[in-house]
Formats: C-alpha cells, structure tokens, sequence
C-alpha cells in the first residue's frame, strides 16, 4: 500500500511540493514565531518573578472618611462641618512581628524582607528627579530578590546598614548628571533634604526602574522618612512562586494588610503574554488550515482521476480498507516531510534571529541579542499541529475513495 501511495504522490510532483511547502511554511512559522515570543516571555517572567518579591504584604492605606475618624464622646452634638477625606498619613504595618514570626513558621516562605517605600525627590545642584527609594536590609533583601545580578558597579551589600548611603539605578545617575562616590540630596517632602553617598549602580534593563529607584539601608530610610522604626512592607520570597493564590488567600483571611502576589502587581504584562498566545497560534493554524485544504483537494482530484486504477485494485481482491490505506498514507507522508523539514527550517530561523543584536535590556535580553526559546514543547506541538492537519485532510477523500464500487466505476466509464 505504502508503494501505490508513493507512486501517486510522483505521479503529481509539482501540486504533491506545493503541498509540502505550504505545511513547512506553516510548521517552520510555528516555531520561529514561539521562539521568539516565549524566549521574550521566559526572560521576562523570570524578571517579574525574581527581581521582586514574590508576595508583597503592604500597609493598608485606609481612606478618611467621618466613620474612621471616630465619636466625640463627650460631645455627641458635634457634627463635621466639613468631613475628612483623602489618605491616612505615615501608612505603616500595624504589628510587623507578628508577620515575622508568621513569616518565619511558614514552611513555604524562604525568605522575607521587612522595607520602607517611599517617593522622594533626588537633588544635584538645580537638577532634580522624582522617584522612590527602597529601605531595606541588604543581606535579606538580596536573598528575596536578584538584585546582586544586575550591580554593574560594586555590590549590593556596599550600602551597609546605615551610614546615608545609596544604590542608584543608572538612567537615574545618568539623568542627574551624577557619577559614583558623588553625594546626592533626597527629600521626602517634609522635612530638610537629606545627603546620601552613591556607593553603587545597577541596571536592570527595565527603564522604569533604572530611572527612578534606589536603594539605601532600612534604617536611613526609617529616619528619612521620619517615622522611627516603623516599616510599609514586606517582600516575601516562596519556594514554588507559581503557586502563590493559595498562600495570599489564606493570609489575606487574617489580616488587614494589602497582600499581593507577583502575578497580581504584574496582571497587565501577564494579559499581553495571553494576546501575544493568541496571535501566535491564530497564525500558525490559518497557514496549516490552508495547507490542509491543499491536502484535501489534491486527494480528492486524485481519487476522482484514479477510479480505473481502483476499479482494478478491488477486482484484483483488494479490501476497502486496502483502499482507504492508500490514499490516507499519502497525506500521512505529505505531513510527515512538510513537518520536519518545517522544524529544520524554524530552527534555522530561530538561530539566525538569535544573532541579531539589540539594545540589551529590550526585548527581555540583557546580552544585547534578541532572547530565543528553543524549548523542545515548540518543536513538538509545531509537528503535532502538521500532523494533525495533515490526518483530518485525507480522511474525507479516503473514505470517499472506499464508497467505489467496480461495477459502478465501470458502467459509468470511469478512467
């Protein structure tokens, strides 16, 4: 059977390679296209879930209103003539070591860093940028996150645990027109502007954070802020990140701070990655869904063309099935080629796209060349998809060629 497949695929050479070539071009955009997108989504998950914390516990920060401001006792006559709004000021953890001996009897949590967040403006001379700084203690905080990873002059640990001394992100020093060493002023808005020393720079490649975030020790951070020994959050680092709803669920039933997992902060890039998922894959199976109707027309021609071939094969004494074998293996063979010529081919594209330089830090590459996953899950659903396409194509026209009956072929005059 596998023989008659084969001599009929020749028989049309040029509609049997145009076949072939529509299943590689699908095959091959397959795997291109995910090699790129799940290489940028790969470096850029492993950012979201390591350079920050992977559960964040946050001061909640209540509104004013008449109710949370309390009674007058003493004088229930008094009415708000104007009632309070906004926000509370210096919004802080109410009872932080209670978390911490949570924290420290949770088998899940690996780590945790207690932290000041607070928006402060950087000074330098009549230059001036708004941004946040991030009080914390250097030891706890590089074990939460990968900090270290992206120092690109001295160490994280440089900032001590007090001493006024600061880590800069580089587009911020850049934009400040500051270099290492130098001494910039930061204020929080009350109070007088305080001097930090720049002992160190990182850069994540994420502008953002490279041009508005810096680090100093949890104590400087405390007094910059003016509010003792009080701290706004803290980053938690767990053992499996990718299972976090449980864990916040449940803290979230015992407390009355703000507690968000990774996925929760980044909710916005996440939603893109699904987009990017759909797009990806409403391509790729559009092409294979044309191949597939090349597929089903070059059979279905073939089996109207080869009715005297049929008629002959079935008195000869061979079965329906014998039948349907033949013309259902030559689209097995159309898909089997086209898909792996079309997995040798995206490969080959996904290692030419690789040589590409970029600016490091665009497109989740921080080695200035775009990021390509060449997980072997992309190879296998990229032939899975051809193959399938390939099946569904020649089963129609199989079980069409079946129906033909010698006698019919022959009183009607088939050729």
């Amino acid at each position: 059977m596998m023989f008659l497949s084969l001599r009929y695929l020749l028989a049309r050479k040029k509609q049997s390679l145009l076949i072939i070539v529509g299943i590689m071009i699908g095959t091959a955009a397959y795997v291109g296209i995910s090699g790129m997108m799940l290489g940028f989504q790969t470096v850029l998950l492993d950012q979201l879930v390591n350079n920050d914390a992977h559960i964040r516990i946050s001061a909640r920060e209540d509104l004013l209103t008449s109710e949370t401001m309390g009674s007058f006792p003493t004088a229930s006559h008094v009415f708000w003539d104007i009632p309070p709004s906004g926000m509370k000021d210096s919004a802080k953890i109410e009872y932080p070591i209670g978390w911490y001996q949570k924290l420290n009897n949770d088998p899940q949590v690996l780590a945790y860093s207690p932290q000041v967040n607070l928006n402060v403006i950087f000074r330098r001379g009549t230059l001036s940028r708004s941004g946040r700084l991030i009080g914390s203690d250097p030891r706890l905080q590089e074990r939460v996150t990968n900090i270290q990873k992206y120092m690109v002059i001295g160490k994280f640990s440089d900032m001590g645990q007090t001493g006024s001394r600061i880590i800069i992100g580089k587009a911020l020093m850049e934009s400040l027109g500051a270099r290492p060493s130098e001494t910039l002023f930061l204020t929080s808005g009350s109070g007088a502007p305080k001097p930090f020393k720049i002992v160190a720079i990182f850069s994540t490649g994420v502008r953002n954070i490279d041009e508005s975030t810096a680090f100093t020790s949890l104590s400087d951070a405390q007094n910059l802020r003016g509010s003792g020994s009080e701290i706004t959050d803290i980053a938690v680092k767990v053992e499996d990140p990718y299972n976090v709803s449980e864990i916040t669920s449940s803290w979230k039933l015992s407390s009355r701070e703000k507690i968000l997992s990774w996925q929760e902060i980044s909710a916005s890039i996440l939603s893109v990655f699904k987009t990017q998922d759909i797009v990806r894959n409403s391509m790729t199976i559009s092409i294979i869904v044309v191949a597939g109707f090349g597929i089903y027309n070059i059979l279905s021609i073939l089996v109207t063309q080869k009715r005297r071939d049929i008629a002959i094969l079935r008195s000869m004494g061979y079965l329906p099935k014998d039948i349907v074998s033949v013309f259902f293996n030559q689209g097995i063979i159309l898909g089997l080629i086209g898909g792996l010529v079309g997995l040798f081919v995206g490969h080959l594209i996904c290692r030419f796209v690789g040589t590409i330089e970029i600016a490091p830090g665009r497109m989740g590459s921080d080695s200035g060349h775009m990021t390509i996953s060449y997980d072997v899950i992309i190879y296998v659903k990229a032939f899975a998809i051809a193959m399938l396409s390939s099946v569904f194509s020649s089963i129609w026209p199989s079980l069409e060629a079946k129906k033909l009956e010698p006698m019919d072929i022959i009183r009607s005059g088939g050729q």
